[in-house]
């Protein structure tokens, strides 16, 4: 039998916007076959929302052999910097996006592989040792570093495991240790991809979605601040624009009543399968709430219901990210809110 690797690619993002009242989201992708002309690609069918992602595949192992492969789907990278928190679905989980993969209908229970590190040094065994849990935003985690005899909180400190965090919890200032480190999770497991059949690979798990509390592109009765990178990241087009000025015209302090969110998936370290493309790709946008406004970069990208998006293709390689902009609108706007028709954008210009 042949001995392939399959691994699915995430990594960090870290998006600028306004420092005090950002959240960075964490980048997410689909699966990666090592390179190999046994198996092709035949659909990829992606959707996205603010509340889930899902990626069916269809697999097909186009010579007389099986092939025995080992799946892997690495985790975004999280680091355990109190300053810089990103959005995490499920704060208190080694599971924190909330995976979970079937192969052909039937759901498969997966291993999960978990290294920390320091400085770019292994520390797993030191944590271990301690019994201190490796999920460094936990409350586990934390609760154990108050643990620490203090001879070897002050050897963490100085070898950049662990720092000294002041702030106000309530009391007044208190200064304790906080995670420092970083923490590398790889979910993985085995799989069998029959002669000449087709196998059906799905995945889901809840998006990691950034936000900033208010736009961070538009102030003071103009474009500005984040424009240009937002521009030419989420592809901002007219209709989009104008829903943003008119938000701002209708609002008495003359700022668009919105909030941003946004989701990153990456879509382009895919193509390692036979042939390279994918045969059939479908991708589905949700925006969620039918008065928001959405943007992001496709292809003839068309509005199939009253808050998705679809675009469609063939013998598809993937050659861009997918970055997806959301204008929540604030509890008391009024109006239908966004898409093409009432001023948001069905994808931009495609760039």
């Amino acid at each position: 039998m042949f001995r392939y690797i399959l691994t699915t690619a995430l990594a960090f993002l870290a998006v600028p916007a306004f420092a005090n009242d950002s959240i960075a989201e964490l980048g997410t992708g689909g699966l990666i076959l090592s390179r190999s002309d046994a198996v092709a690609m035949e659909s990829e069918d992606l959707y996205i929302s603010p509340e889930k992602v899902t990626v069916d595949y269809v697999f097909r192992n186009n010579t007389d052999k099986a092939v025995d492969a080992i799946v892997a789907f690495p985790m975004p990278d999280i680091e355990g910097n109190p300053e810089e928190m990103p959005a995490i679905p499920e704060g208190q989980s080694d599971n924190f996006l909330g995976f979970e993969v079937t192969i052909d209908g039937v759901a498969v229970k997966p291993q999960l592989q978990q290294k920390v590190f320091a400085l770019g040094i292994d520390i797993s065994a030191d944590l271990t040792a301690q019994n201190v849990p490796f999920y460094p935003f936990g409350d586990a985690a934390k609760a154990a570093l108050a643990k620490l005899p203090q001879a070897v909180a002050k050897d963490w400190e100085n070898r950049g495991i662990i720092i000294e965090d002041t702030s106000d919890d309530g009391s007044g200032m208190k200064t304790v240790y906080t995670p420092f480190w970083q923490l590398r999770s790889t979910y993985w497991w085995r799989s069998t991809f029959p002669a000449n059949k087709a196998v059906h690979v799905s995945h889901r798990y809840k998006p990691s979605v950034g936000g900033t509390s208010s736009v961070s592109f538009f102030y003071d009765g103009q474009f500005q601040g984040q424009y240009a990178s937002y521009k030419g990241r989420y592809c901002m087009d007219n209709a989009f624009e104008n829903a943003v000025r008119k938000a701002a015209k209708d609002d008495p302090d003359g700022y668009p009543r919105y909030f941003e969110n946004r989701i990153a998936y990456i879509l382009t370290t895919g193509g390692n399968w036979a042939s390279g493309s994918i045969g059939k790709f479908k991708l589905t946008i949700d925006k969620g709430n039918p008065k928001s406004l959405v943007s992001f970069c496709g292809d003839n990208v068309r509005k199939v219901g009253p808050t998705t998006f679809e675009m469609t293709a063939r013998d598809f390689y993937p050659e861009h990210d997918i970055d997806i902009l959301l204008l929540e609108p604030s509890d008391d706007i009024d109006g239908d809110g966004g898409d093409g028709e009432g001023g948001g954008s069905e994808g931009g210009n495609g760039g």
